[in-house]
């Protein structure tokens, strides 16, 4: 099977989309025929070396769109010309006669980005896509003060409804996928073909089994993650305060940010400080490290799509307690977790007192529950797992080998 699949950034040396985009590719080069389109960024090391296994075509990153990493990252300012470089080699590509059996957008994962793929008669799939998901409005007034261009959110979803561009790219696809179900409700203004939810994450391996010997009464809590209010870290702080009764309750964070202080903050308010172990940003090494040592991971991010570190605390066999809204709701279950309904920040700090205090006094829950995380992402997580549904889902949309692929160049935008 013939797969073209399409990212402006795939590289294993970095981090967040693009590693992830370069992770789908090195999985899926193993199953199907694939050919990937992608920048190259000045400085980094060469796309095509990284993937042995695919034919990588590549083109430089304009030098204009690096200038600020976090926009860079956020708004995708290069797209426009990623775009146009996609369409005119797929244009070029089928008018020589070379056919595809299926055109991936695996990238950008937020969903504001009209796709190239639109514009030719060849089944396409986008996504996994995420982001697009609100704060709670009891926790707004807690989460303010957001970059300007992180609050463009706001306007997806006017575009989901008038933007024609982006409403061809998904009600055209042969199949969106989305990081969790709550996607098909961001996109409900959108008719769509058919929609799978597909976390974009994924693991190398699951540590070994491990025995933890927590007694009752005491639990070592992990909180990983930067340090922004979304997280979820000043609700894990407030929970310490309901459990002035069990005092071995104590809570790692690791992770830096502007929230970091105001945690500290309201830690000592609530005197709970001597039970919080602030590391602040720490090396990869050490996070394993406190993975491995730790009885419970407790992420209460009310804002998130997906979350990796839910996958890293899970390979390691910990417990879950986290928020059940967006992508922690969909990706802890009853088997590896507790999910917690998001009502408001007294009523959730309460909430997540009362899933601690639940597994401290039931060290043999929290041990099958770590058990059942472990389980889950060696059964769904592993990268060669993702890649062979991923494939599956391929041939399920693809036409018959047969079947003529034309060029459909009705459109004068050069999205």
């Amino acid at each position: 099977m013939k797969v073209l699949l399409i990212a402006p950034n795939v590289d294993a040396t970095d981090v967040g989309e693009a590693l992830m985009a370069f992770k789908w590719a090195e999985a899926l080069s193993a199953v199907v025929d694939l050919t990937v389109l992608t920048f190259q960024r000045p400085g980094r090391p060469n796309v095509a070396a990284q993937l042995p296994g695919a034919r990588v075509v590549t083109w430089p990153e304009p030098a204009w769109a690096m200038g600020h990493e976090r926009l860079n990252a956020m708004l995708k300012p290069a797209w426009p010309v990623f775009a146009r470089r996609v369409r005119q080699w797929l244009a070029t590509a089928l008018e020589h006669g070379e056919r595809f059996d299926v055109t991936h957008q695996l990238m950008p994962q937020a969903a504001r980005y009209a796709s190239p793929l639109r514009h030719f008669d060849v089944p396409y799939i986008i996504g996994p896509l995420g982001g697009a998901l609100g704060t709670p409005e009891a926790f707004r007034s807690e989460a303010a003060g957001a970059p300007l261009f992180t609050r463009l959110r706001a306007l997806d979803a006017v575009r989901f409804r008038h933007d024609p561009w982006l409403r061809a790219t998904y009600a055209n696809a042969s199949c969106v996928l989305g990081v969790a179900p709550y996607v098909r409700d961001i996109l409900r203004d959108v008719p769509l073909r058919r929609f799978e939810p597909v976390l974009e994450l994924g693991i190398d391996d699951v540590a070994p089994p491990s025995v933890r010997q927590a007694k009752p009464g005491q639990l070592r809590v992990l909180h990983v993650g930067r340090a922004v209010r979304t997280k979820g870290l000043r609700d894990v702080v407030r929970a310490l305060a309901h459990l002035r009764d069990l005092p071995g309750v104590r809570l790692t964070s690791a992770g830096a940010g502007e929230e970091l202080d105001i945690c500290r903050a309201e830690a000592e308010r609530l005197g709970v400080a001597d039970r919080v172990n602030f590391l602040g940003r720490i090396p990869r090494e050490e996070v394993e490290a406190l993975y491995a040592s730790h009885d419970v991971f407790c992420f209460p991010s009310f804002r998130e799509p997906a979350g990796g570190v839910l996958y890293e605390a899970m390979r390691n066999g910990l417990p879950v307690i986290t928020a059940d809204r967006g992508g922690p709701g969909w990706i802890v279950d009853a088997s590896s977790g507790i999910r917690l309904r998001v009502t408001d920040p007294m009523t959730y700090a309460g909430a997540i007192a009362d899933a601690l205090r639940h597994l401290a006094e039931t060290p043999d829950l929290a041990s099958r529950l770590g058990a059942g995380a472990r389980d889950k992402v060696l059964r769904e997580g592993l990268w060669s797992v993702k890649a062979r549904a991923m494939a599956d889902l391929y041939r399920d949309v693809a036409p018959r080998r047969n079947a003529d692929q034309t060029i459909r160049m009705d459109s004068a935008d050069c999205s």
